[in-house]
């Protein structure tokens, strides 16, 4: 099994459709924290999964994701997030893709 890594990824998605599609594809690669805004962990090859089956979902002239690398899960990931106001529950179940 690979490093895995957290990534934090934000979508801006135009169309109805393609905002569903996305969503859906996400929830196999992490978890929701907030509309639109997911936290993975995966590995070299699931990052490259992941960006993948969203290239062939979105538009490229109409919309846009932020993938945002936070490192490696060495215990000192949740010290690189930092929320205002009501953090979010833990999850429960935590999607890998390894």
């Amino acid at each position: 099994m690979g490093e895995l890594k957290c990534y934090v990824v934000s979508y801006d998605i135009m169309n109805p459709k393609r905002l569903h599609r996305v969503h859906k594809t996400m929830k196999g690669f992490g978890d929701p924290i907030h509309y639109s805004v997911f936290r993975c962990y995966l590995s070299d090859k699931g990052k490259i999964e992941l960006v993948a089956a969203l290239t062939d979902i979105i538009k490229h002239d109409e919309d846009r994701i932020m993938i945002v690398d936070l490192g490696r899960l060495d215990g000192r990931v949740e010290e690189r997030i930092e929320f205002l106001g009501m953090h979010p529950l833990e999850m429960q179940s935590k999607a890998v893709v390894v």
